[in-house]
């Protein structure tokens, strides 16, 4: 049996006492919150910068980037008067490593306007436009193109999902774009019924370090991993269909990853083979009447969850002031979480009394010499 010293027992206490008190701040704080203001915005995406710690949205009304802080303080980050009239900006990506943002811009064929799609990237610092990628069409497009989202690797280079099309399009970090991935598993489970609307295809998508794109597809709720070299697409196995699914986060490691659906749910998922399979492990309920569209990784890995009131947005002539940014979180990790807690616990219990059990040996031993 292993015994320790007085002094080994001393020093091993405040360890167990430092993880307890580490663990229960993150069970007993309150999810986070954020309400803000600011007219007619509607933002369709959301991304968290950490260098300068806050979020940053896009506009579907306005050509402008905002930035909210934790406290809901709203600032015009970025305004680019030179866009088109009546783009909107759809899908933001932070590129950390060159301190640059990256955001689609995207302006449909309605009111007389031709369609236009593009890639912005701005310097995060002087917050001046780098450049302006055009996104190439293919003659192989049956409707206009619809750029939606965006995601950055660690060479800088851009991916972004056409909506319509149902194909990647690939920026340098130079600006020079091109179609990348063009998979027929993209199209093969399409309904019929999804060929005439713009936003029912490739959808969110999420850069993981390993080297690859994890991409979701909204009207099969499909996920797909898809290779950022040479882009070669493989479906991944899911137990469940993300239907509607509009945007999808993944933390750090790439194990865990976050979808939105602004008319179905939230799912979080986690894979242990590099997403050659996933299994969805809990599902929220959001406010849909919020219409929720975008979510993001924030700090510490915490999950935060657009409320953009899109739909309204839509409409054209409506007015709207107040938006949403929301934490939400897994049960089923807090569950973990929780019984990791009682674990550290019943360890510092029993190592407690088997301290207690070493002293009175001790005193037992002194007082017996003594005699």
């Amino acid at each position: 049996m292993l015994f320790l010293s007085p002094k080994q027992s001393l020093l091993l206490i405040p360890i167990f006492v430092i993880a307890i008190i580490q663990t229960v701040p993150i069970l007993a704080r309150n999810a986070h919150v954020i309400n803000f203001r600011s007219p007619n915005l509607y933002p369709e995406s959301l991304a968290w910068d950490p260098q300068a710690q806050h979020f940053l949205l896009g506009s579907l009304q306005q050509r402008l980037i905002a930035a909210v802080s934790d406290a809901g303080v709203v600032e015009t980050f970025i305004s680019d008067t030179e866009l088109p009239d009546g783009a909107s900006i759809l899908g933001i990506a932070v590129d950390s490593y060159r301190n640059r943002l990256l955001a689609v811009v995207h302006q449909s064929h309605n009111n007389n306007q031709p369609p236009f799609n593009a890639l912005a990237a701005y310097d995060a610092r002087s917050r001046h436009r780098i450049f302006l990628s055009l996104l190439p069409s293919s003659s192989e497009d049956t409707s206009p193109a619809a750029a939606n989202d965006v995601a950055v690797d660690y060479d800088g280079n851009a991916f972004v999902t056409n909506s319509a099309g149902n194909y990647i399009w690939k920026v340098t970090a130079d600006g020079e774009a091109s179609i990348f991935s063009r998979s027929q598993l993209f199209t093969a489970n399409i309904p019929a019924t999804a060929n005439n609307d713009s936003l029912l295809g490739l959808n969110g998508i999420a850069y993981v370090s390993k080297g690859y794109l994890l991409v979701v597809q909204s009207c099969t709720g499909k996920l797909f991993k898809v290779d950022a070299i040479d882009g070669t697409a493989r479906v991944v196995i899911l137990n469940e269909d993300l239907i509607g699914a509009d945007d999808i986060a993944l933390r750090k490691d790439g194990g865990v990853a976050a979808a939105v659906s602004p008319v179905n749910k939230m799912w979080f998922l986690k894979s242990e083979d590099s997403w050659a399979e996933g299994v969805v492990f809990d599902r929220l309920e959001l406010d849909l009447r919020r219409f929720p569209t975008s979510v993001t990784m924030g700090e510490k890995g915490r999950v935060y969850v657009l409320y953009g009131h899109l739909d309204e947005g839509r409409v054209g002539d409506s007015v709207r002031e107040g938006f949403g940014i929301a934490e939400v979180r897994s049960k089923r990790e807090g569950q973990d979480d929780s019984i990791w807690l009682f674990v550290l616990m019943g360890v510092g219990f029993a190592f407690l009394m088997f301290w207690r059990f070493q002293m009175s040996q001790l005193v037992k031993k002194m007082h017996h010499k003594i005699n």
